[in-house]
């Protein structure tokens, strides 16, 4: 049995209520929501109307309408980015950020289209928010930044920093793949514009779902146009919410899955599973920390990560680590630049990167003191 230590990546395993309630629905109401007035089409939207409700629930969002699904966090992100930005607007980012993040801005300045500031990380891996107020310009549209980096773990100031944007009347959009599901949320007190997640991380979803909940002061430009169900006389993609941004059919099943595991993580608790996977980070941290064949990346104070953090071994390659793990010992983790170039250019671990290790909500200490006893094992 593989110890799985990549949920960063995506969790696993998910909890049994999400594929039970994906066989349901395959097998007593998977029929094309909104495109037809029969029983099943009308228990499928139904469906839809639930989760969205929940979804926004967790966010401390207002209006369901405005909870589009999406097809991961990267649709969600590039859906909110190339939504909002107009030629001639300047972006606030940081290298904390994804690829999801980085690429469409950088492609977007490469083009002319707009200017844009990374701000670098502070303190073993924040965004600090000064400098975030500092590298506001008269032309600064959108502040885009992780919620939790997916490199280091580290949880960022959003709310000091939403408050920052809000006072400058930019747009503010918090990238949740690492924290929704483990951090309490609320884009209200964050004064979050756009949020976008994946429903396949720390919410314990399938893969293929995400969301993009947003604020009252935003109206994105279609990401993609096409059938609706509801409406389809209009010759453009009608202009009500969630249909604006949803064009086609959604993937009904892994959203019906994605309601399971919304459900499965309300009951559970968030706080409860941040502390436990705080509590296996720092195991992992008291083992290994005055051991100079190791080095630990970042701020290593548990408290203030999600589940993930990244290390290097003397004398060996993040991604010799991740083989030697995986086939001799049975361990997954994972090792490389974590779609964060950036970020691994500030730490000095680029272009080899880091073996980053993400325990999960269903991570055990015994997990953690085999991979303990793996990397002792393997270290020169």
């Amino acid at each position: 049995m593989m110890i799985y230590l990549d949920n960063a990546a995506t969790s696993w395993p998910k909890p049994d209520c999400v594929p039970a309630e994906m066989r349901r629905f395959l097998d007593e109401d998977a029929a094309n929501p909104g495109r037809s007035g029969h029983r099943m089409a009308v228990a499928a939207e139904k469906m839809l109307d639930r989760v969205r409700a929940a979804l926004t629930r967790f966010v401390d969002g207002t209006d369901p309408a405005r909870l589009v699904f999406t097809l991961n966090g990267t649709d969600a992100l590039n859906m909110a980015i190339k939504g909002v930005l107009r030629e001639g607007d300047h972006v606030i980012t940081s290298t904390l950020e994804h690829n999801s993040v980085s690429r469409p801005l950088q492609a977007m300045a490469d083009a002319g289209f707009i200017s844009l500031t990374r701000v670098p990380m502070a303190d073993g891996g924040y965004i600090d928010p000064d400098a975030v107020e500092q590298a506001f310009q008269p032309q600064t549209r959108l502040v885009v930044c992780t919620h939790a980096g997916n490199v280091l773990g580290t949880i960022q100031p959003a709310e000091a920093i939403g408050r920052i944007v809000r006072e400058r009347d930019a747009l503010f959009l918090l990238d949740a793949a690492q924290s929704i599901g483990l951090v309490p949320i609320s884009v209200r007190r964050f004064n979050v514009d756009l949020l976008a997640f994946p429903g396949h991380k720390s919410l314990l979803g399938p893969t293929g779902t995400g969301g993009l909940y947003l604020g009252e002061r935003v109206d994105p430009k279609p990401w993609r146009e096409g059938g609706t169900g509801g409406d389809s006389s209009s010759p453009t993609q009608p202009h009500l919410y969630p249909y604006w941004l949803e064009g086609g059919t959604p993937n009904t099943v892994g959203i019906a899955g994605l309601g399971a595991a919304v459900a499965y993580v309300t009951e559970q608790t968030t706080p409860d599973a941040l502390t436990h996977e705080q509590a296996l980070i720092a195991r992992l941290v008291d083992a290994l920390r005055d051991d100079d064949r190791f080095t630990l990346l970042g701020d290593v104070d548990p408290s203030r990560h999600v589940g993930a953090i990244s290390l290097t071994v003397r004398d060996l390659d993040p991604p010799e680590v991740g083989a030697i793990l995986d086939e001799s010992f049975g361990i997954a983790v994972r090792p490389g630049l974590h779609c964060a170039p950036y970020t691994h250019r500030e730490l000095g671990t680029f272009p080899d990167g880091t073996v980053r290790v993400s325990p999960g909500r269903f991570s055990t200490e015994a997990d953690i003191d085999a991979l303990i006893a793996a990397l002792r094992e393997l270290a020169m």
